[in-house]
């Protein structure tokens, strides 16, 4: 059975699975589907339809699944789907999408928003990314796998940032960030590869080096986008930790960061 503090406010249509706590003052929408063991505090707001997995957290005053903040939206039935084990701190909110996107955000697993952070409709979010404090997506962003975001970072609208980039604090991405970049200023530009995040992955020394190797490639090296494309994608059959740049590069829309 879920447990329920007699304060919160809970729609009959919703559906909490075994394990679920709701704490004082919180309010679950109708439509919102809870996985088992997920935790939300007092005073949090989930609005669906929204499903939420299993194991997650959402911290008090987080807002979770409210509606877009679109002037163009006119009420239209969209979603929020997250995974598991993620953690929604204090004042994080999380929109849902519209139907000029795909009419749904989607968050993966394993994920930190810290506090005052904001996810924008339609974004896409992976798995084990960390946003830090008042971080920011603007709608339809894409952020990979093991992105982590600075404090006070902003992403444009229609941006992608790919897997293991790092985003340093106060800097504002309008352009796409290619995997393993570290990026920082606003705009924001290319500083190196996120090399200590890479170690603490399991990522060894001489696949530092190919990584390396590749963003000068990339940007060092004098190249066209179209030449550097094809050098990485000659090296990336004999060094498959490349290959998530060279997967990378045609999902480009707003131009690269260089």
């Amino acid at each position: 059975m879920a447990t329920i503090h007699p304060t919160a406010i809970v729609d009959p249509s919703a559906e909490l699975a075994p394990g679920v706590s709701v704490g004082p003052y919180a309010i679950i929408g109708a439509e919102v589907v809870i996985g088992e063991g997920t935790r939300i505090a007092p005073h949090a707001v989930v609005l669906g339809p929204t499903r939420i997995g299993r194991d997650n957290r959402v911290f008090q005053f987080a807002s979770v699944g409210d509606v877009p903040q679109d002037k163009k939206y006119a009420g239209e039935r969209t979603f929020l789907e997250i995974g598991d084990r993620n953690v929604f701190r204090e004042c994080c909110t999380v929109s849902r999408g519209t139907v000029t996107g795909a009419s749904v955000t989607r968050i993966g697993s394993d994920n930190l928003f810290m506090a005052y952070t904001h996810v924008g409709h339609d974004c896409v979010v992976g798995n084990h990314c960390i946003l830090a404090n008042y971080a920011t997506l603007a709608g339809h962003v894409e952020i990979d796998d093991h992105v982590i975001l600075g404090g006070y970072a902003g992403v444009h609208q229609f941006c992608k940032i790919g897997a293991h980039a790092f985003l340093a604090n106060n800097s504002a991405a309008t352009r796409d960030v290619p995997p393993f970049v570290m990026a920082a200023g606003a705009p924001a530009e290319p500083k190196g590869i996120n090399s200590e995040g890479l170690r603490r992955r399991g990522f060894d020394a001489a696949q530092l080096a190919n990584i390396k190797s590749a963003y000068k490639v990339l940007y060092r090296e004098g190249l066209k986008l179209g030449e550097a494309t094809e050098e990485l994608k000659r090296r990336a059959a004999e060094q498959p930790e490349i290959a998530p740049l060279v997967a990378f590069l045609p999902r480009v829309t707003r131009s690269l960061i260089r």
